[in-house]
């Protein structure tokens, strides 16, 4: 079975075309567990088989591990048959080995440091080291990285970045689109608040929401997914199963938002599981389809540690859920009354 795709064009410049499934590659950086060149390939192979033709990825994953097995992987492959995105923001700079950032996060990289910069120039110097890494002359959608709470930690720290970003770095992701060397550009963030404070003071093209519009919540439908619908913004759903819980279910020690879940979302999700459960739907399959239905979603895209998981991935996303699975959990008060289903 084909995988769908989603077609965007908001500028009238022969716009981008994703797959629902797509590729989110901070595994291929070796998080949380190094994998080889052979098991990176692997993963990717199963996937470019399936059809995925939408691949993200970002310099701090792996350091810039990442982006350069995705250069090996793709090289040899037409340039116009897969969407290519990565992020800006973060400037990489080599250091001893036991200097170097993310040192239980991300395993066998190389030693880097990351420094924050959404400057102009920060921004431009970001891009030709992907270029570079990537081996390819054109990046389809480029996405300002982590400006939010998560990564900040305070408002005042966020709000200095953002005006850096708007006096600055808005102004070489301008440039790019308009001289072809991207197509797109927005922000890849981990709260829906920052996305609708970037909308609100620039012209941005796509974000990449992560974890924040998922079958466990859907906060972001009070007002941000409304204002992107009125802009022609596409969105793409990183992180769709909350960082693990709505794929391994409710167990022990399963993770939400890189954590593990407290109490509260360990009931909910039970509950959630139990209305799949009712009608023989896999909650992975639920969780990957829901943001589907909201008319701004371009892709979804969860990563995969591995050839099993990317199974998993596709399966979901041929999968048929039932209109009566959403409707049972909106009667229970377990889904946004609002949410698109």
């Amino acid at each position: 079975m084909t995988l769908k795709t989603r077609t965007w064009d908001r500028l009238g410049n022969g716009g981008l075309k994703f797959t629902e499934l797509g590729f989110g590659s901070a595994p291929l950086g070796n998080l949380y567990t190094a994998i080889s060149d052979t098991e990176a390939d692997a993963i990717l192979t199963q996937a470019w088989d399936a059809g995925v033709r939408y691949f993200d990825t970002a310099p701090l994953y792996g350091f810039g591990l990442s982006e350069t097995r995705l250069n090996r992987f793709l090289r040899g492959k037409p340039r116009d048959q897969y969407v290519l995105s990565t992020k800006v923001g973060r400037l990489l700079h080599p250091c001893p080995p036991d200097q170097r950032d993310g040192i239980d996060k991300w395993f066998d990289v190389p030693s880097r440091r990351e420094q924050y910069d959404y400057s102009y120039d920060g921004i431009m110097r970001s891009v030709e080291f992907s270029l570079e890494r990537l081996g390819v002359n054109r990046i389809d959608a480029l996405f300002v990285h982590d400006l939010d709470l998560a990564n900040h930690k305070t408002q005042d720290v966020v709000d200095a970045h953002m005006d850096v970003l708007m006096q600055g770095g808005y102004r070489a992701l301008i440039k790019l689109r308009d001289e072809g060397t991207i197509k797109a550009f927005g922000g890849g963030l981990n709260d829906w608040q920052t996305c609708q404070t970037m909308a609100e003071r620039g012209d941005f093209d796509l974000f990449l929401l992560a974890g924040r519009y998922t079958l466990l919540e859907q906060g972001a439908l009070e007002t941000f997914l409304p204002l992107a619908e009125s802009r022609g913004i596409g969105i793409i759903t990183g992180g769709p199963y909350n960082s693990g819980i709505l794929a391994t279910g409710p167990r022990k020690g399963a993770y939400y938002d890189y954590d593990p879940a407290p109490d509260d979302i360990l009931d909910r999700v039970t509950r959630i599981q139990k209305v799949c459960e009712t009608h023989n739907v896999r909650m992975i399959d639920a969780a990957f389809k829901f943001p589907l239905h909201h008319p701004c979603t371009l892709s979804v895209i969860p990563g995969g540690q591995g050839v099993a998981e990317m199974k998993s991935n596709i399966a979901a996303a041929r999968s048929h859920i039932p209109y009566t699975l959403w409707s049972d959990l909106k009667e229970l008060g377990l889904m946004h009354p609002d949410a698109p289903i």
